[in-house]
């Protein structure tokens, strides 16, 4: 079975790649780089030749609300429309737990946006929601940082591991499609702001977080489940600890 991989250099499309890969199947992982391009179209349509699923993990490379939408909307028609062309038959995204309970983020309206396009392209696909990655911690805390404390707000949040979004993003896209919507988690569920306290504390730094229900996450406002599945959902392995070990692991010499 082929497999193209939209964003496959990336965080997850690299991990992605690989498991498809270890699984014996073909698997072309899809970038600019390589030549194939969803904003330009270039490369869409040679790229599409035989194959059965497409798994869509590009980002936007800009994140001011004009720019990020026109990128979602402009890739997800070029890339569906050469699906259509070549037959494709299992379309898989990955999108946020949430998007559409977060109206006034910009990258979240950008998403629903995505996720429309899917669901009115015809084809089979299903749409994976995954809350926020533990490896964008650091950017988070940063986005909340007003010199030496870190305002975030106390709403429940449920980070997972890129290695747990890889693992069932390769499940799921070699399983049938859903015509619908698979959400998956980190396994600890705790308030926005202690997570990220865990985790600056556990890397030495010594920025104070503190609880501000006011706080915004990238221009949202977040309410107590506005970042957590609220139903069913598949859990990962990987808890924060956990990760951090495995973090210090790679980054030691030898």
């Amino acid at each position: 079975m082929k497999f193209v991989v939209i964003g496959g250099s990336g965080l997850i499309g690299s991990k992605t790649v690989a498991i498809l890969r270890q699984g014996g199947h073909e698997v072309v992982a899809a970038s600019p780089k390589s030549g194939i391009n969803t904003i330009t179209g270039e490369g869409l349509k040679l790229a599409m030749a035989g194959t059965t699923v497409v798994i869509d993990l590009a980002n936007s490379p800009a994140f001011e609300n004009a720019a990020v939408l026109k990128f979602f909307e402009t890739s997800g028609r070029n890339l569906l429309a050469a699906e259509v062309a070549a037959g494709v038959r299992h379309h898989v995204v990955l999108s946020i737990v949430g998007t559409d309970r977060m109206p006034d983020n910009g990258y979240f309206r950008a998403k629903v946006s995505q996720e429309k396009l899917v669901e009115a392209s015809g084809i089979p696909y299903t749409i994976v929601r995954s809350t926020q990655f533990l490896e964008f911690l650091g950017g988070i805390a940063a986005s909340g940082a007003q010199g030496n404390v870190v305002r975030l707000s106390p709403g429940l949040f449920q980070p997972i591991a890129a290695d747990d979004v890889a693992a069932f993003v390769a499940d799921v896209a070699l399983a049938p499609p859903r015509n619908g919507i698979v959400e998956i988690s980190g396994p600890e569920r705790a308030p926005f702001n202690e997570i990220v306290a865990r985790y600056l504390k556990a890397i030495g730094d010594p920025r104070e977080v503190v609880s501000d229900p006011e706080a915004r996450y990238f221009g949202g406002r977040v309410e107590e489940h506005s970042l957590v599945p609220l139903g069913e959902v598949r859990l990962g392995r990987i808890g924060l600890d956990e990760w951090l070990r495995r973090s210090r692991a790679r980054i030691q010499p030898g």
